[in-house]
């Protein structure tokens, strides 16, 4: 008995989900299954009047939504796959969008296996991601509240004399400065004591991202890639739940591919034009690299902090770090001798940074890279 295939594309919003069905066959056409409430057991109900539900493939886009429509899904043995609508492709002229029609056009390239698939993280990893952002954005925070307040003194002549800022000194001076006014003074103490309140705030969510990744089955990956110089805690648990198992890469190459650290490329007949990186994919895990590629510069040692790191991790591991140590140095001097910018060099660092990521990645057993 011959076994039809169905693939079916939906289109998710908060309050809605657009239904579209394309059979096997490849002249067969797409038909909308129309617009019902976003409720996962009437969505379950309509995918089983569809046939068995090992028979059924469906995909829909990342979004707002998040991955739990998707993992629901698959724990009623559903094949769903996340697509990333950055690669979904576009017919040139079509400028009729609606509901309807995204979902047919999924459905039909979920058939034609046109769709790019991301990788759903479980519910756990997920968290550890939202975590992780929400530090980020207690960093962003803290920073635009300095700029603000250093902005203020500025604009009143209140120039800090030393070279580090932020440092308790920097805050013993900003407490001293003395305003005639009352609403400058009302100011300059609201906004000392926000700045005050984020930095607690960040390092609170530090520590407890610590504490968290110590306790899952990230730590071994948390605790391996700081064996790379520049990698440290922040880096390192930026990479753990942003990229989960690196062992979903088959080469470095599709791993910095993925970060948005390779090349753009305009190439036709014998002509190459290559430009500025692609920025796609993960960004998060993009602007950690090039921070960690800054550490470049100096070079190979392994200072007390940096043996402390690396007692937790083995041999290879460490010969891994090491081996990015010399190689990203060296090319940081071949790079500016050969009068490349020190921004421009900087990424291109970072680049060869993520296929040691990447490297290591391959030496952590998979348990223990995803929850």
């Amino acid at each position: 008995m011959q076994v039809t295939q169905k693939f079916i594309g939906l289109d998710v919003h908060k309050a809605t989900i657009a239904v579209a069905l394309a059979k096997g066959g490849p002249f067969d056409v797409v038909m909308s299954l129309g617009t019902i409430a976003h409720d996962v057991p009437r969505l379950l109900k309509m995918l089983a009047r569809q046939g068995p539900f090992e028979n059924l493939h469906v995909a829909y886009e990342a979004g707002p939504t998040g991955y739990g429509l998707c993992r629901e899904l698959r724990e009623q043995g559903i094949d769903c796959i996340v697509v990333a609508p950055s690669k979904t492709p576009v017919r040139t002229g079509d400028r009729v969008k609606t509901d309807r029609k995204d979902a047919e056009k999924l459905a039909r390239y979920l058939r034609s296996n046109e769709l790019t698939a991301i990788d759903v993280p479980d519910a756990r990893a997920e968290a550890l991601r939202d975590f992780v952002r929400l530090r980020e954005d207690s960093v962003w925070a803290l920073q635009k509240e300095r700029q603000q307040l250093q902005g203020f003194l500025l604009r009143h002549s209140r120039i800090w004399p030393g070279k580090s800022s932020w440092v308790q000194g920097h805050i013993t001076w900003i407490r001293s400065q003395r305003f005639e006014l009352d609403e400058l003074r009302v100011v300059l103490d609201h906004s000392l004591a926000e700045v005050i309140r984020l930095t607690e705030r960040r390092d609170q969510l530090t520590d407890e991202l610590v504490t968290m990744i110590e306790a899952m089955p990230q730590a071994t990956a948390f605790h391996y890639f700081q064996a790379l110089r520049g990698v440290s805690t922040i880096v390192a648990a930026t990479i753990v739940a942003e990229i989960g198992d690196l062992r979903r890469f088959a080469t470095a190459s599709q791993f910095m591919s993925y970060v948005g650290l390779t090349p753009s490329e305009h190439s036709s007949g014998a002509g190459v034009q290559r430009g500025r990186i692609t920025k796609a994919g993960n960004p998060h895990v993009r602007r950690v690299l090039v921070e960690a590629a800054w550490c470049a510069r100096y070079r190979p040692a392994r200072s007390h902090h940096m043996q402390l790191r690396l007692a937790r991790v083995p041999l290879e591991i460490q010969d891994i770090a090491w081996k990015a140590q010399v190689r990203l140095h060296q090319r940081y001097r071949r790079m500016l001798a050969r009068g490349k910018s020190q921004q421009h060099t900087i990424v291109a660092i970072a680049r060869e940074l993520a296929g040691f990521v990447w490297a290591i990645g391959q030496q952590i057993p998979s348990k223990n890279q995803a929850a």
